[in-house]
């Protein structure tokens, strides 16, 4: 378990080579400005961002294979938690990050320049607005509920897709708030960087009955 913010920065540097580590520094000290003018993360996180927000996101790749994924969507990524994290720890992994705010948007389009994160796009419009394909991991922090997250984003589930939703203190009660047949499909993992949240980590294709 990640217990200072220092475990945090060496739990992120195990996972991603010394490019992807200088890149995650500069993005700490790029949030804390930008943090000033608009609030992409809470205010009393700023000071456990590592731990809070960078190893927190880090922590899924724990869970997907590590030969590269065809792609990994993110909903609702704001400042880009954790999708951001990913396509800076994974550059050759293609990842979508949606994002219906034009602040946010901004802030997005201007770290994947910065970085030049060829392989990362941003789909600035609502969930509903984009176009259905088939993604690799389907991943989302504080999004939406478990059954309005699922029946949003079915239609781009396959039977392979790894579904990784960090949902804090809820997760198990998350889980119990799906259809029964849904269930089976979802378990909770013990969160890395807070003691009292866990990640709702599932796989396959959500069928949904309407």
């Amino acid at each position: 378990m990640i217990a200072s913010e220092a475990d945090a920065r060496d739990f992120v540097a195990e996972r991603c080579d010394g490019d992807a580590l200088r890149k995650l520094e500069r993005l700490v000290d790029l949030l804390a400005q930008e943090n000033g003018r608009q609030n992409l993360i809470a205010k009393a996180s700023e000071e456990s961002v590592w731990t809070r927000h960078l190893a927190d996101s880090a922590q899924l790749l724990d869970h997907v294979p590590r030969e590269t994924p065809g792609s990994w969507l993110d909903l609702g990524t704001g400042a880009g938690f954790p999708g951001l994290i990913i396509a800076i720890m994974r550059p050759d992994w293609t990842v979508c990050l949606v994002e219906s705010r034009n602040r946010r948007i901004e802030w997005l389009h201007g770290i994947i320049d910065r970085f030049e994160l060829g392989c990362c796009e941003v789909e600035g419009r609502r969930l509903e607005l984009v176009e259905s394909f088939g993604a690799s991991v389907i991943s989302a922090r504080a999004f939406a509920p478990m059954p309005k997250l699922l029946d949003l984003s079915a239609r781009f589930s396959t039977s392979d897709t790894i579904w990784l939703l960090p949902k804090g203190r809820s997760a198990a009660q998350d889980v119990e708030s799906l259809p029964k047949p849904l269930r089976p499909m979802f378990h909770v993992e013990q969160s890395q960087s807070d003691s009292d949240a866990g990640i709702v980590v599932g796989k396959g294709q959500v069928e949904l009955k309407r």
